[in-house]
């Protein structure tokens, strides 16, 4: 944008003499170059700025905020409509009628004293004429201890978090999941649902994994960034995901919203809206539960456009998955940037550990929220402190079944899952199973036996030696048993077994099993079944054949 002297240009003297006034600077008569580079020094002068931030209005003090929160230029149009016109006078009326003396809105208070200015600038849709806070001015602003951030919305009703979900760390054991459901070919969809709520998505895990860069063009973990992520600590860890999610111009939170169907070319700035919606947050006192409608409302009232430039609410063609109506139009703001608000407040920034969260009696949805004990340390680039060490040890049954609590090492838990079946996943548990069919699966990975052995002497609270000896004879010999499926023909004597052994069944018969019993082919029941007949005897089928 441009700065302070390129935004004067153009002014006559008697509107610098205005500016002058109204800042306490003392200028000449005569309009010259150097009195006009005089000028803008003064303005430039940090404890004059801190000065004439502190004795503007209230209204004038939240223009001027939102302003600097839209990174100082927002459309002239929607700025001016919410707080106020600048009359347009000539030179002659002007000075004659003194507005400055007696600004009829905030924007002329602004104005007159040059902390905003007007221009047209480019964008998608063309140029478009803009309020702005001149560059130089711009980075003395946003420095102003004058200028607090005012909370949006109102602290919660006790009712409102009657029941509290406060963080955890779960999003942690979901990537380590995630990351060798990936490495064995197992769909995350068939791992993480998403009914309702705040359910966590393999969608969202994945495009988070992504923006960590811990997945390749195929979609495989990257062996050495995926040992390492596994191996920080849980705090480390923690803040490395949500350090990705908040920087990442590729989570699209919009396109994550259950319910909706994007169409159509148009192009959302999920990164510009996020760090809004955290810019709000970071507004909000600390350790104070806060009512989500109030501040999704407050959102409404202050900034609606916040994920729309230049508030286009028609090229974006938004359709209902329910019922297919286009939510199109300002009127659908609360179904489409509403909940768009609420859910990054209730899914992300409640499972990357920065808000805990409130419902109120027999509500389904959230209905407060607050900074969580390990925000300040996320939201400053810094891990969270006191958390949880993963020092248990796996359980080994004799069995073959093996059991990983939530605080075994991650990247513990990550290796046995590539060795063995997935069983029952519980709160605090995850179950395996070690088979001939998951260590066939491992040994194709390049993974064995001997590394099992390993992994299991080192973190198993006891390794059963029966599952030693029987892995160690899997790996020379294979599967020594197997159970089969089969059809066995019984018949009354030895006498009906030796005819049937010459007629024209014998094709369909497989393995005896006695001198009275034998294997047939599934598919050849009937065809038995009609020799048997034309040999003089009769059958019957009994039990259900698969």
């Amino acid at each position: 944008m441009p700065n302070l002297i390129e935004s004067l240009q153009g002014r006559d003297q008697g509107h610098l003499r205005i500016i002058a006034e109204s800042w306490g600077i003392r200028l000449q008569e005569q309009e010259t170059q150097k009195t006009v580079r005089s000028l803008i020094t003064s303005l430039l002068d940090p404890e004059r700025v801190a000065h004439m931030v502190s004795d503007l209005p209230t209204d004038a003090k939240s223009a001027l905020d939102e302003l600097i929160q839209h990174a100082g230029r927002v459309p002239w149009a929607q700025f001016t409509r919410k707080y106020g016109e600048v009359r347009e006078l000539g030179p002659a009326k002007r000075d004659r009628e003194r507005p400055y003396e007696n600004p009829i809105s905030a924007m002329e208070v602004l104005w007159y004293r040059a902390l905003v200015a007007r221009a047209f600038f480019d964008t998608a849709k063309g140029p478009e004429e803009f309020a702005y806070i001149p560059d130089d001015m711009l980075a003395l602003l946003s420095k102003s201890e004058g200028l607090k951030k005012q909370s949006i919305g109102r602290p919660a009703s006790a009712p409102e978090y009657a029941h509290t979900s406060l963080v955890t760390d779960r999003i942690l054991d979901h990537t380590c999941t995630a990351l060798a459901a990936m490495r064995i070919g197992i769909s995350l969809v068939d791992l993480f649902t998403y009914p309702a709520g705040e359910a966590l998505s393999g969608k969202f895990i994945r495009s988070l994994l992504l923006a960590s860069g811990m997945l390749d063009e195929a979609g495989l973990p990257k062996p050495d960034l995926t040992r390492k992520f596994l191996e920080a600590k849980r705090g480390s860890a923690l803040m490395q995901l949500f350090t990705a999610w908040s920087e990442s111009k590729h989570i699209n939170e919009l396109s994550l919203l259950p319910g909706l169907i994007l169409e159509g070319n148009w192009v959302n700035d999920p990164l510009r809206t996020r760090l809004t919606i955290l810019d709000y947050l970071c507004a909000l006192p600390k350790a104070t539960w806060w009512s989500l409608g109030s501040f999704v409302s407050g959102i409404k009232q202050k900034n609606p456009d916040f994920q729309r430039p230049a508030g286009d609410y028609d090229s974006w063609f938004i359709r209902s998955k329910s019922d297919g109506t286009y939510l199109r139009g300002f009127e659908h703001w609360d179904e489409v940037d509403g909940r768009l608000i609420s859910y990054i407040l209730s899914g992300p920034l409640h499972w990357l550990g920065v808000l805990d969260l409130g419902r109120a009696e027999e509500a389904d949805q959230v209905t407060a929220f607050r900074l969580s004990s390990w925000s300040q340390a996320l939201l400053q680039g810094e891990p969270p402190t006191k958390m949880q060490l993963e020092g248990e040890k796996l359980i080994v049954r004799s069995d073959a079944q093996l059991s990983a609590r939530r605080f075994v090492p991650r990247s513990v838990r990550y290796q046995v899952a590539r060795f063995c079946d997935w069983n029952k996943e519980m709160p605090d548990e995850y179950q395996y199973q070690i088979s001939p069919a998951s260590m066939s699966r491992a040994r194709e990975q390049g993974l064995k036996v001997s590394q099992l052995l390993a992994l299991l002497n080192h973190h198993a609270k006891a390794v059963p030696p029966s599952l030693v000896k029987a892995l160690e004879r899997w790996d020379k010999q294979g599967s020594e048993a197997r159970f089969e499926r089969m059809v066995v023909l019984r018949v009354a004597s030895v006498e009906i077994m030796q005819a049937l052994r010459k007629s024209r069944a014998s094709r369909f018969l497989g393995e005896s099993l006695g001198p009275t019993t034998i294997a047939v082919n599934s598919g050849a029941i009937d065809k038995v079944m009609g020799i048997l007949v034309e040999l003089g005897y009769m059958g019957e089928i009994r039990g259900e054949i698969e």
